[in-house]
């Protein structure tokens, strides 16, 4: 849980994790907006330098751990977008309100909740009690550079 003397980006650092470049869009939209306190993000694909890092469908092509994996990498890039829409300073940030995932999945695969979990677990772990969230969890037949997941997500920041 995010506290006076720590920031998300220490927390992130105590898992082992770094937020990565924000991602680029490839189409036309932004990549957040905000109303107010209330911060909209794009939604972002499991990519790193602008390259997905697994494609294809779960379970066919990768196990739940690794479609989690991927919904984590989703993850950093919304908080990477989140830095720039709260102008580097993530302690800005009040909550996690709502999470809406997208997984490639087979026909018929039921657990598309456990993979956007990869998510939220890691809102969850930066911001404590502050990263609950209403979620919302899809599985797709494609995502976006055959992506296996895609996350999008809004905030509610402080202002300065």
């Amino acid at each position: 849980m995010v506290s006076a003397s720590s920031t998300i980006e220490s927390w992130l650092a105590e898992l082992g994790l770094e937020l990565p470049p924000p991602p680029r869009p490839i189409a036309a939209f932004v990549p957040f907006t905000r109303d107010g306190t209330t911060v909209y993000l794009a939604g972002q694909v499991n990519e790193l330098d602008g390259k997905p890092t697994i494609t294809g469908r779960v379970p066919d092509d990768h196990d739940i751990a690794a479609g989690q994996a991927a919904a984590r990498i989703c993850a950093l890039n919304l908080l990477a977008c989140l830095k720039l829409a709260c102008n580097g300073d993530l302690g800005r940030v009040d909550r996690c309100l709502s999470v809406r995932g997208f997984v490639a999945a087979a026909p018929g695969f039921d657990k598309v909740p456990m993979i956007v979990n990869g998510a939220s677990e890691l809102f969850l772990a930066i911001l404590g009690d502050q990263g609950r969230h209403a979620r919302t969890a899809i599985g797709v037949s494609t995502l976006p550079q055959n992506a296996v997941v895609e996350v999008d997500a809004i905030f509610r920041v402080r202002d300065v």
